[in-house]
């Protein structure tokens, strides 16, 4: 008797439900952006204003995008881009913060 094959998706870090979620990708895709942006700038001093706004709105898609996420990998790069986000927005905060140090 022939039997069905399903993939072993269980224990995969990176797994996925088969279908297209453009929704949570375009969030991942964007929080990606921002976190890296956000991190990168915010080794400089004089870029507090970019790394803190990047860091910021990083931060709220990222939260959004765990909010609607489905899979396990949408998940794992969402946490990667609010971290970077974070660390960007807090260092940024540190250096002079959203609106210039006002």
């Amino acid at each position: 008797m022939a039997q069905a094959l399903r993939p072993n998706t269980v224990g995969g870090l990176f797994a996925t439900d088969g279908k297209p979620h453009p929704l949570q990708a375009t969030l991942l895709v964007v929080t990606l952006v921002l976190g890296i942006t956000s991190f990168v700038t915010a080794q400089f001093d004089d870029l507090h204003l970019l790394s803190s706004w990047t860091g910021l709105v990083g931060i709220l898609t990222g939260a959004y995008g765990q909010w609607v996420s489905e899979t396990t990998r949408e998940r794992f790069g969402l946490i990667l881009g609010l971290g970077a986000s974070g660390f960007g927005f807090f260092l940024g905060m540190a250096h002079g913060g959203l609106f210039g140090g006002f």
